[in-house]
């Protein structure tokens, strides 16, 4: 399948919407995580041009790099550490304006400024997060959090369940 993921638009809310139906359509009736996992950075990458976008799996209590778009980045994170630590411990969105500014933020990259996190869970358990940065500060709001949240759902239901 092959999706246009390239939005000309400018408005954030519509850009998502016209992402969200598409991306179910790609990763629809495909088990095989790392595969959909790479297509959802790719895709998201492309569609929005995040500065960095991956995802982060629960393995042996920790979480571990998977699947990624941009700069190179963490290999591990314990649980309740840096933001996506943090996220997957409280199993809950975080958004962070300015990474700076959250204590005990895991800086991979230097030119990281605002970053948010979305747990994925299935079954009241978080399986990873979706990591997603931005080099310029408060760059995540309210609409990002609503429809990222959905990305992820799709991909729980599309992996996990």
């Amino acid at each position: 399948m092959e999706a246009n993921f390239k939005q000309t638009t400018t408005d954030k809310e519509e850009r998502y919407s016209l992402f969200l139906p598409q991306f179910e359509l790609l990763i629809s009736n495909e088990k095989e995580e790392v595969s959909v996992l790479a297509n959802a950075c790719a895709a998201l990458h492309e569609a929005f041009g995040f500065f960095w976008v991956g995802f982060y799996l629960v393995k042996n209590d920790k979480l571990i790099l998977g699947p990624f778009q941009g700069s190179v980045a963490c290999y591990h994170i314990r649980k309740g550490k840096g933001v996506c630590g943090t996220s997957w411990a409280e199993s809950r969105t975080l958004i962070v304006p300015d990474v700076e500014q959250f204590p005990g933020h895991i800086a991979c990259s230097s030119l990281s400024r605002s970053e948010i996190v979305v747990p994925i869970l299935a079954d009241e358990q978080v399986k990873g997060v979706l990591d997603i940065d931005s080099d310029v500060l408060n760059s995540f709001n309210e609409i990002d959090r609503y429809y990222l949240e959905k990305v992820a759902a799709v991909i729980a239901k599309t992996l996990y369940y």
